[in-house]
């Protein structure tokens, strides 16, 4: 649970840490200045590339992290259908995507303790206000590995239920996700503190 990083060894994994957070700060913020579906669309097939590039296994686990987005994509899609603004939902749609395939794909090629180091090290001016760079660290980064866990938990809840049910879940998943979310940190802070906690 304390790591997601992709067992597939490519070229990204060699890359520093730092260099690939910049990288995707910046491409997240060309992502929401674009609002054309057709560059979006470009931004997406060319993020599918950068997957491709490091193999068919590789590009199937990215693709795993992201599928657990398809009932956002589905309240968007039938949102914007409803509205009749098709275009503005096709741009939302692509823009989550991108944005969510980018951060796995970093994720994926980064070891928590090299995400950890540049996130302290951004982290040091607070220390002036008595606030620790390595918790901030240690927290922000777990928040960001967490991410793609929880969506896919909530997936797997959801499933579950509608193998037992023919209603809809909805907000019927919302109290065994957030237990298992409540479980799953609890587990998280063991192993924390087995290998000697936050320092």
């Amino acid at each position: 649970m304390l790591t997601l990083t992709s067992p597939v060894e490519i070229w990204a994994h060699r890359l520093p840490a730092g260099l690939k957070l910049a990288a995707i700060a910046l491409a997240t913020t060309v992502l929401f200045a674009l609002q054309a579906p057709v560059l979006l669309a470009l931004a997406a097939a060319a993020t599918v590339g950068l997957y491709a590039t490091g193999g068919a296994r590789f590009l199937w686990a990215g693709v795993r992290l992201v599928w657990p987005l398809w009932p956002f994509v589905l309240i968007v899609g039938l949102w914007h259908l409803w509205t009749s603004d098709i275009s503005a939902g096709t741009s939302v749609i692509l823009r989550m995507l991108t944005a969510v395939a980018l951060a796995n794909f970093v994720t994926m090629t980064t070891r928590l303790s090299d995400m950890i180091e540049v996130i302290q090290w951004l982290a040091q001016p607070l220390a002036i206000f008595g606030l620790s760079p390595r918790k901030i660290a240690l927290a922000v980064a777990l928040a960001i590995r967490f991410i793609p866990v929880m969506l896919d938990r909530l997936a797997q809840i959801t499933q579950s239920w509608r193998a037992r049910s023919p209603r809809r879940p909805r907000w019927r998943v919302l109290v065994p996700a957030t237990l298992a979310a409540l479980d799953d940190a609890d587990r998280a802070a063991e192993a924390l503190r087995a290998r000697g906690g936050a320092g």
